[in-house]
């Protein structure tokens, strides 16, 4: 396991299969939080360069930290000081790019949104992997790419491998999120506010003011923009129009039930 550790893999191919992207990510991520950073982060950047020049470089150099810099000022779109993997597939080219392919099927936080209420067909809260095997065929067809059913499943085995952070087989919204761009990712906002779901059942209940079970555009308005006055550091007012939109993607009718708003406002849901 320590030799492994010491040889980053596949760093310097031209184009890299969807699993040897899946190989580099968790040889980084060695704490497997979903960022490469801190000291995880000059690693990858040490080895990109080590991989494009062909021989090793120093990162106490001058210039290794300038060019550390101009690479995080391309690449690190939200500008947080690390390396998600939206981010990451922007860096290495990747032969079955399912992130850049998602992208052109889901170009928003809306269009995800409605997208996930479209493949979760039993609305259990999670896209299973018959589920995603369906996402993922719809995703290849639109963008024109050739597959047969052997590779369908190859596909949605990676994308779990990817995204599957607690390894149920299955992925929550907050779990699927993490194929949008960063700066469309709203659904960090509110992970960002880690409610429980008594605090959940709470907002809930004072926000449904008719009591009918529900929440409609108006309730949502209300409770959306007391959320941003609440946790100005984590959410944005200017940003609310953006935020209200999505969620009520998820919506049946205009009528936001109780266990689609709790996917989206809690990090675990009740499901």
């Amino acid at each position: 396991m320590a030799n492994k550790a010491q040889q980053p893999p596949h760093l310097h191919l031209a184009e890299l299969t969807a699993s040897q992207f899946l190989d580099i990510w968790k040889h980084f991520d060695t704490d497997g939080n979903g960022y490469i950073e801190g000291k995880e982060l000059e690693n990858f950047f040490r080895e990109l360069e080590s991989s494009r020049r062909g021989s090793g470089v120093d990162p106490t150099n001058a210039s290794f930290r300038e060019k550390m810099r101009e690479f995080m000022q391309k690449f690190d779109k939200n500008a947080d000081g690390r390396i998600e993997m939206s981010e990451l597939a922007q860096i290495l080219p990747t032969e079955e790019n399912f992130l850049l392919c998602f992208r052109q099927f889901v170009g928003s936080s809306s269009e995800f949104m409605a997208a996930w209420r479209r493949y979760d067909t039993d609305r259990s809260g999670y896209i299973e992997a018959n589920e995603l095997k369906g996402f993922l065929s719809d995703l290849l067809k639109k963008a024109n790419r050739h597959y047969d059913d052997q590779k369908l499943v190859e596909y949605t085995q990676t994308i779990l491998r990817m995204f599957d952070l607690n390894g149920d087989g299955k992925l929550g919204l907050s779990e699927m999120a993490r194929l949008l761009p960063v700066q469309e990712n709203f659904l960090l906002k509110f992970q960002g506010l880690k409610l429980t779901s008594e605090q959940f059942n709470a907002i809930f209940t004072f926000y449904d003011k008719d009591g009918n079970g529900y929440i409609d555009e108006h309730e949502l308005d209300a409770l959306l923009k007391d959320l941003c006055e609440k946790n100005r550091q984590e959410m944005d007012i200017r940003d609310l129009v953006g935020y209200k939109k999505s969620i009520m993607a998820l919506s049946d009718g205009g009528k936001l039930y109780r266990a689609e708003l709790e996917i989206v406002l809690c990090r675990d849901s009740m499901f």
